[in-house]
């Protein structure tokens, strides 16, 4: 019998646990879908720990890769033996296998592994319209990037930095620098309270973007990083949530522009979502995107990939193997 995650309460990583459950039937639309490998975001850790509530008792995980085993009525645009991945829901990528809408599956390329799609799909995802619809990113653009050693911050860098883009990114200690600068940042600085001045020495007048995926305890100085008319991006907040920002405020501070985006509104469209991963998959076949598997974890020990980014003891991409 195939296994999937369950969890009753929100909480820490142990209240992770694996079930056996029954193959179920298919509706119109949809196949079954037996994944190799599991991407492991940092959205999971916020809705298990109940940061973000989701309905409980239920399932986690919103990416996954692997091979269609069964497709049932009227669906044309997979067939029985094709390589697949996906992101976004339903949530229950965290299973061995599993019933999945066949509209939003996309083809894997021939050389590109389960495990590299399944580390890099959601995030280069993410990355893809930030650096391409939120901010247009070109040759000279300047980035503050926040967790650029992370498994976002690394696929964001190298993307920018292929595009020409010089990429400032902010670490939280020594240990993460060298990473951060072999992932793309041309310049990284260690997190304090003096962030702001340090940007403007290395620029002159401020960056034009902002990537703050740490929210309350940063986002001042972000706002002060920025050049007259900087956009600022918050990604995350990790930190807690910002205090409320006063339109006065980004006028007085130099008619900066303020968004707070997010995955679902740039994909749920078929169509662009099928545009943003074959971009994706150009920019992974031209290296601008390098798939950093940091571990793999067999299914069943969810609860230690989760504890490893909580801990930020994860120095990159974390995967969830079911073989």
């Amino acid at each position: 019998m195939p296994r999937k995650i369950e969890f009753k309460t929100a909480g820490s990583p142990t209240v992770l646990q694996a079930v056996a459950f029954d193959r179920p039937r298919l509706g119109p639309g949809e196949v079954w879908l037996e994944h190799a490998a599991i991407g492991v975001n940092y959205l999971d850790v916020t809705q298990r720990s109940g940061a973000i509530p989701i309905p409980l008792p239920g399932g986690l995980g919103l990416e996954a890769a692997g091979v269609v085993a069964e497709i049932g009525e009227g669906v044309e645009n997979v067939k029985v033996g094709d390589r697949v991945v996906y992101a976004l829901g339903p949530i229950g990528a965290y299973a061995d296998a599993r019933v999945y809408p066949a509209e939003r599956l996309i083809k894997l390329p021939d050389d590109l592994s389960f495990a590299d799609a399944a580390a890099v799909f959601f995030k280069g995802l993410t990355a893809q319209y930030l650096i391409k619809s939120t901010y247009p990113v070109t040759r000279g653009t300047t980035i503050l990037l926040y967790g650029a050693a992370g498994a976002l911050g690394q696929i964001l860098a190298g993307w920018a930095n292929s595009i020409g883009a010089r990429v400032i990114g902010v670490v939280s200690s020594s240990e993460s620098i060298e990473r951060a600068r072999k992932a793309g940042s041309a310049e990284v600085l260690i997190w304090n309270d003096e962030l702001p001045r340090a940007v403007h020495d290395l620029t002159g007048r401020g960056v034009d973007v902002v990537y703050d995926g740490v929210g309350k305890m940063t986002f001042a100085a972000s706002l002060d990083s920025l050049r007259p008319r900087g956009t600022m991006v918050s990604i995350g907040a990790s930190s807690g949530a910002p205090d409320p920002v006063s339109p006065g405020l980004l006028n007085a501070k130099g008619s900066l522009f303020l968004t707070r985006p997010g995955l679902a509104a740039h994909i749920g469209d078929i169509d662009e979502y099928r545009e943003r991963a074959a971009d994706l998959f150009a920019a992974v076949s031209l290296a601008s995107i390098t798939p950093r598997i940091w571990k793999s974890y067999p299914l069943a020990d969810v609860a230690s990939a989760h504890a490893d980014i909580e801990s930020r003891r994860a120095q990159g991409a974390i995967v969830l193997a079911t073989r």
